[in-house]
């Protein structure tokens, strides 16, 4: 039951993710979430650090795309700028936004991560439509009214599989 809510991976940010390892491990693209994930929910561009650091990712050969479920408005304002193509309105946990940027990309399943800081949405869509997940600590302290209750859930997702021995890291 628990299995869904487990990343693959857990990092403190998207600046600590291994693209030699991804590389080595034939990972060719990556879907990332938006908001908390690359920038402050509240935040409407990218930083100059993350815009080097998308930069170098594409530089590296890997293709990302920004699945998110803001409206078109939000994740457009931020992803046109920087070249990024993107999914709005995803609904995740949902598994049809996560398939149709691995179609967009041209890349199977097992070529792609999926990246976000949120475990109800990020890592059970991810896990649930078969990607290997990555959850990131949030960039920022705020959250939307619906994530915050998220956030809430959330909290006692993990507490209960640190109890159960099914995590390691620490909050």
């Amino acid at each position: 039951m628990f299995k869904h809510f487990i990343p693959n991976e857990y990092l403190p940010s998207v600046f600590d993710l291994n693209l030699e390892d991804l590389y080595e491990r034939n990972i060719k693209g990556i879907i990332t979430d938006l908001d908390n994930t690359l920038v402050e929910w509240d935040k409407p561009e990218a930083t100059p650090e993350l815009l080097d650091w998308m930069y170098f990712v594409k530089q590296q050969g890997f293709q990302v795309t920004i699945v998110s479920n803001n409206n078109k408005e939000r994740v457009s304002t931020f992803s046109e700028p920087t070249g990024i193509q993107f999914i709005h309105s995803a609904k995740k946990p949902m598994g049809k936004a996560f398939r149709k940027a691995c179609k967009n990309m041209g890349l199977k399943k097992s070529e792609v991560l999926v990246m976000g800081d949120q475990v109800l949405t990020d890592v059970v869509g991810g896990n649930r439509a078969g990607f290997y997940t990555v959850l990131v600590v949030p960039v920022g302290q705020g959250d939307g009214v619906f994530t915050k209750l998220n956030r809430k859930v959330e909290r006692r997702v993990l507490n209960r599989l640190k109890q159960k021995g099914l995590i390691q890291w620490e909050e």
